[in-house]
């Protein structure tokens, strides 16, 4: 349900920086993989409390960030297999997330 308060948010950040265009056409936003935000929800929320908006009818696009670790030991940087989150390279536990967590707005499009 987290996404409904991002959803928000991104709609206050965009008529901030919007408040002069007459409206909205397109916002881009960059997700990590990590962030726990589904695409559908986000867009569910959005057709709902854009409405009287200048965002009203405008689109969404998401770019996916996949998920990358960097290893701590050897500084291997590698995507997750999905099964073992472990250095590939020196089989180290020890690990940073170097991608994956992203959640901004990248740019936002108006007439």
């Amino acid at each position: 349900m987290h996404e409904m308060a991002v959803t928000q948010s991104i709609l206050e950040i965009a008529l901030r920086h919007a408040s002069e265009a007459k409206q909205i056409t397109k916002l881009n936003l960059v997700i990590g993989d990590l962030s726990g935000i589904v695409d559908d929800s986000v867009q569910f929320y959005w057709d709902i409390i854009t409405k009287g908006t200048k965002a009203e009818n405008s689109l969404l696009t998401f770019q996916r960030i996949p998920t990358r670790f960097q290893c701590k030991e050897c500084k291997h940087e590698f995507k997750p297999n999905g099964r073992t989150y472990q250095c590939p390279e020196c089989n180290s536990q020890k690990l940073v997330i170097i991608a994956g967590k992203e959640l901004f707005l990248e740019s936002i499009e108006v007439e």
